[in-house]
């Protein structure tokens, strides 16, 4: 009984994935809408960066902040990504010291 109820969960899981994938090509979006679309990946990565900025140390927040800001600008400056993140996490280790 279990593997039935698993697989009816992946079923169920994959068909809102797999659908979009294959009528994307024939739905043709107004230019509004597809510079619209083409913002929400930035927004869910800000929601989803920004909790885990500000509880690097919970009882001083402005630590996660001084990082972001760190990567922010080296990511402006097109530093390759891992250099990013380790200067993010060297800014962390930096100030609870």
């Amino acid at each position: 009984m279990i593997w039935v109820i698993i697989i009816g969960m992946a079923i169920v899981t994959i068909i809102p994935r797999v659908i979009p994938a294959f009528i994307v090509d024939f739905v043709h979006f107004p230019k509004w809408m597809n510079k619209w679309l083409q913002a929400i990946p930035y927004a869910a990565l800000g929601a989803l960066i920004f909790p885990g900025i500000m509880s690097v140390v919970p009882e001083r927040p402005y630590i996660g902040l001084i990082a972001g800001v760190v990567a922010i600008v080296l990511a402006w400056f097109k530093v390759h990504v891992i250099l990013v993140v380790l200067s993010a996490i060297g800014t962390v280790l930096l100030l609870t010291i």
